[in-house]
């Protein structure tokens, strides 16, 4: 009986043993945050890292970093509705980002007003970010210059647009597909878009050019989220969405609210009139971009296939952005 009780007591002390060594592993990569149960050591796990954009309903207060107000609150974690655990959290301000600037080439006269705020947006990037200046026409995407880390070289690289009718592109979610692919030669760390167009899809006609019936747009949306790129928008109107047709400028305004919610992105519209200026515009980019983190949780879906997912705070004033869903090949 005694041997028993002590050949049971050194499995227990093994298994004890090896449990440690797991969950000091994991520790040393990530922080875990409190108040959230663990995962049980049987259940399969992965870690997925995301980002997000963190900030209140009246924005932040004065003095107040994105960082201190994390710390006020539990973050919660949901994939397919399941709550899952949060390792860390860590501000990725300071990281070079890699941003494509794509401008529909139809849009009207009223843009080039704003070449010099995007020219001057462009030049105050974090030090080491990369830029790349696309212009979409007819499906297809005229790269004026490669991502670089010479700002000032992509800011030079910005031009005037022509409004046509019909130059009209057939879409312009075309051209961000090809853009997307350039991505996959850069390293990992910050990635966006930022699309200045009207937004609408008329591939298959106007009467069907609603963000529900735009497969180029999903499309978009779904090779964002596995590149993990945030599509930021500003719309800006063309021939077609100038001339007060509500019905198209609510469908193209609707679609670039869908690629930017679904992508952790944002939408800046200004009514459905042209923006008399992108400067507030970029203001709140700019807050948007210096609020950003990595968040890192536990999955519990260990299966390939698409997940949804959900962030919130404990604190009803805390807003954030982040992709609603990826893909886990």
């Amino acid at each position: 009986m005694a041997a028993r009780k002590i050949l049971r007591f050194c499995m227990l002390k093994n298994k004890l043993f090896y449990l440690a060594l797991t969950v000091s592993g994991i520790l040393g990569f990530f922080s875990f945050s409190p108040a959230q149960n663990v995962p049980s050591t049987a259940q399969k796990v992965r870690t997925v890292t995301i980002p997000i954009s963190i900030f209140t309903k009246q924005e932040l207060k004065e003095n107040q970093t994105a960082e201190e107000f994390v710390q006020l609150d539990r973050l919660i974690v949901r994939e397919n509705n399941d709550e899952q655990q949060v390792l860390s959290i860590r501000s990725v301000t300071n990281t070079p980002l890699a941003l494509a600037v794509l401008v529909q080439d139809d849009l009207t006269s009223n843009f080039n007003l704003q070449l010099r705020d995007l020219a001057r947006f462009i030049r105050t990037l974090p030090r080491g970010s990369r830029v790349m200046v696309g212009y979409l026409r007819g499906g297809s995407t005229q790269i004026r210059q490669r991502f670089t880390d010479d700002l000032e070289k992509a800011a030079g690289a910005l031009r005037i647009v022509v409004s046509s009718s019909a130059a009209a592109p057939r879409s312009p979610y075309d051209g961000i597909e090809d853009v997307l692919k350039r991505f996959d030669a850069l390293p990992s760390g910050r990635r966006a878009i930022l699309l200045i167009s009207d937004g609408l899809d008329t591939s298959g006609g106007v009467d069907f050019s609603t963000p529900g019936q735009s497969l180029d747009l999903d499309n978009a949306i779904l090779k964002s989220q596995r590149r993990g790129v945030a599509v930021y928008s500003f719309y800006s109107p063309t021939a077609l969405t100038e001339n007060n047709n509500s019905r198209l400028i609510l469908n193209g305004q609707g679609s670039l609210q869908k690629i930017s919610d679904e992508t952790g992105g944002r939408a800046f519209f200004q009514g459905t009139i042209a923006p008399i200026s992108f400067e507030p515009f970029f203001r709140d980019l700019n807050l948007l971009l210096n609020r950003q983190f990595a968040l890192t949780y536990l999955s519990t879906h260990p299966k390939k296939g698409y997940y949804k997912i959900q962030v919130q705070s404990t604190n009803p004033e805390v807003k954030i952005d982040h992709p609603k869903s990826y893909y886990h090949r």
